[in-house]
C-alpha cells in the first residue's frame, strides 16, 4: 500500500450518475430500523485492537491491495485536515469531526453543502444509499474538448458516539454503484478514535502521518493535484484544489 502526503492529478468527471446510484431504494429499509452503522464505520470502543490498521490518529484505516492514502495539509496551520483514499481510478476523501453527545451532525452538514454547491452554479440530489442519506453534487467543469459538463461528487455521512465522520467519492465510485463498492467496504471497516477530551462540535478529530512512516520528496514529475479540503469547523464539498504537496510516503 503505498502512502503520500500532498497532491495527485484529478480527472473531473462529466457524466449523470447512473440508474443504480439514484434508485436505490432497496436499501433504505436495510439501514432503517438497524441503524446505518450497524455494520460500521466503527468507534474505538467497538474494536479490541489497533494491529493491522494504518494509524492515522483519529482514524485507522484497513490496509488493501492497490490502495493509496493522501494527507491533506492546511498551509496556515500545517495540519492535516483529511485522508484521501485513492482506490482503482477513484478517491474517497475522509474527515471526523467531534459532535454532540445528543445530536447528529449530518442532517445540517446536507443543508450546508447544498448551499455551497448552488453558490457554486451546481445541483445537489438526495438519495438513499448503503450509509442512509447521501447527497450526489454536480458541478459545472469544462471537458477537455471545450465542452461544459458536470464534476460529480458523492458525499456520505455517518453520526456516531461524539463523533461525525464524512466521506466524499469521486471519480467513478460517485457515479456507479459497482464501482464505489470497494470503497465503500474500505468507509465501513475505519475506526474512529474520538478521545476523551472535551472538542466544541464540529472541530476536526486531529489526523497524523503514521508513526513509522518514512517522508521523503516526490519526484519532478509528479502529478499535479486533486481534491481539497473543505474549511475544518465547516465541512463544504472537497471540490477545490489543495494548497501543496509535498512527500510521499511507502509503507510495507
Amino acid at each position: 500500500m503505498v502512502f503520500g502526503l500532498g497532491r495527485k492529478a484529478k480527472k473531473d468527471e462529466a457524466s449523470e450518475p447512473d440508474d443504480s446510484l439514484t434508485t436505490a431504494e432497496s436499501r433504505e429499509d436495510a439501514a432503517a430500523g438497524s441503524g446505518v452503522r450497524a455494520n460500521g464505520p466503527l468507534d474505538e470502543s467497538e474494536i479490541t485492537s489497533r494491529d493491522g490498521y494504518v494509524d492515522l490518529g483519529a482514524l485507522l484505516i484497513a490496509p488493501s491491495d492497490g490502495l493509496q492514502l493522501r494527507l491533506e495539509v492546511e498551509e496556515a496551520t500545517q495540519r492535516v485536515v483529511a485522508v484521501t483514499l485513492d482506490l482503482n481510478g477513484s478517491s474517497l476523501q475522509l474527515q471526523a469531526f467531534a459532535a454532540p453527545k445528543t445530536e447528529g451532525l449530518w442532517d445540517e452538514i446536507r443543508e450546508q453543502i447544498g448551499q455551497s454547491v448552488g453558490a457554486q452554479g451546481g445541483q445537489v440530489e438526495e438519495i438513499e444509499g448503503s450509509f442512509g442519506t447521501e447527497l450526489v453534487a454536480k458541478l459545472p467543469a469544462g471537458l477537455p474538448d471545450g465542452s461544459q459538463g458536470y464534476r460529480v461528487a458523492r458525499f456520505v455521512g455517518v453520526d456516531g458516539p461524539r463523533w461525525f465522520l464524512r466521506g466524499v467519492l469521486g471519480g467513478p465510485a460517485a457515479l456507479e454503484r459497482a464501482a464505489a463498492e470497494p470503497l465503500e467496504a474500505l468507509f465501513r471497516q475505519v475506526v474512529v478514535i474520538r478521545g476523551g477530551s472535551p472538542m466544541p462540535p464540529r472541530d476536526l478529530l486531529q489526523l497524523r502521518l503514521p508513526k513509522d512512516a518514512a517522508a521523503t520528496p516526490p519526484p519532478s514529475a509528479a502529478p499535479q493535484p486533486a481534491p481539497a479540503q473543505p474549511a475544518p469547523a465547516q465541512p463544504a464539498p472537497a471540490l477545490q484544489e489543495p494548497e501543496r504537496g509535498p512527500e510521499t510516503t511507502q509503507i510495507g
